[in-house]
């Protein structure tokens, strides 16, 4: 049996750990510091969706590494890390030494990822002016961008891991689920190459056998963001079920990807499809978990498939609508039979192991 977070982890937490004990409890943040966390992580994550565009439509006219866009992305950064340590330095009443214990639960991990979003910003000037913009790939893989986006995940989901501590739902939620999409949202620019937001390969016939590479790197594409989206859901699902968490994944997702592409239609209206599909999952699952209740047996597996087998479902549905679908029957339904799969093995590993019973 899997157990529900009815009762939530207490992931980053004010909870004496080995070698913590001698720390001082300082006061958690409050639903409005949430909000501004929240708020300046957007200006963040817009940074980001500006830098990606410019990339994908005028990288030809980038020289270097101090463009406008660069600069939105920085000014967001600094702007959410340096409120990230003054909520530490407000609790310095209590953590003298608040560069080290002033950070409100959900925060500590924050504080790792200013710090990494610090180096890697340092070795990506350097890597420009030296070595030039990256290009395709090579922006994905560059080892600078990766601990810029590592940093930027653990930034943005600062309020998220709050929430979780807090065990309060009701409008702390809301704060919650928008870190929980802005975190998502984090790599999703350096996975444009496998998004199935951006692919239309279902709306392409697939080749002979031994030319039917795009319609692999089509299903590969569907696997990658089923777990971009699915892991993070299962995440906060097993924690506390929420209305519109699985629907703000799909949502914030789909929205950075397509902004880089400037929204074309078939894509545009799958996604919303998707989205709509997100929609039916969270209702779904709420439902499930009001009839079944919240400890019941293989809860997370059954959300995880619901969830993906749904999203996919309403994917392939809007590019039918748009373009028409020339994979075969198999082949399209096999990618929602097989990421409903995915899910299913994601909410497994998701489910936290039943204590064993005293005998």
């Amino acid at each position: 049996m899997t157990r529900s977070a009815a009762a939530p982890d207490a992931v980053g937490a004010d909870v004496a750990r080995p070698g913590q004990a001698d720390r001082p409890r300082v006061r958690p943040t409050s639903r409005g510091e949430d909000l501004v966390t929240v708020l300046l992580g957007a200006c963040l994550v817009a940074g980001a969706m500006s830098d990606g565009w410019a990339h994908t439509n005028i990288i030809d006219t980038i020289e270097g590494f101090f463009t406008p866009w660069h600069g939105l992305l920085y000014a967001g950064f600094a702007a959410t890390a340096g409120w990230t340590c003054w909520l530490a330095y407000q609790r310095r009443d209590v953590a003298p030494r608040w560069w080290r214990d002033g950070w409100p639960a959900g925060y500590r991990v924050g504080a790792l990822g200013v710090g990494m979003f610090l180096l890697g910003g340092l070795a990506d000037m350097l890597w420009h002016e030296t070595l030039g913009v990256e290009v395709g790939l090579d922006a994905s893989f560059s080892p600078s961008h990766l601990l810029i986006d590592a940093g930027a995940v653990l930034l943005l989901t600062s309020p998220l891991r709050a929430w979780w501590a807090s065990g309060e739902g009701g409008s702390r939620s809301v704060t919650g689920v928008l870190s929980l999409a802005m975190g998502a949202m984090a790599p999703t620019l350096l996975l444009t190459h496998s998004s199935a937001f951006l692919s239309v390969a279902p709306t392409e016939a697939i080749g002979a056998y031994g030319n039917q590479n795009g319609a692999i790197l089509g299903v590969d594409a569907y696997l990658v963001t089923t777990v971009l989206l699915t892991a993070p859901f299962l995440l906060a699902h097993r924690r506390r079920p929420t209305f519109g968490a699985g629907a703000a994944l799909v949502a914030g997702v789909a929205l950075f990807d397509l902004v880089m592409v400037e929204f074309p239609a078939s894509q545009t209206v799958a996604a919303l499809t998707a989205l709509l599909g997100a929609v039916l999952a969270d209702l779904a699952l709420l439902r499930l978990d009001a009839v079944r209740g919240p400890d019941a047996a293989l809860r997370l597996p059954v959300a995880g498939a619901v969830y993906a087998g749904l999203v996919w479902a309403g994917h392939l549905v809007g590019l039918a609508l748009t373009d028409g679908l020339r994979w075969t029957p198999e082949v399209s339904g096999g990618v929602v039979t097989l990421t409903a799969i995915v899910g299913a093995v994601l909410g497994g590993l998701a489910a936290r192991p039943t204590a064993a019973r005293a005998t």
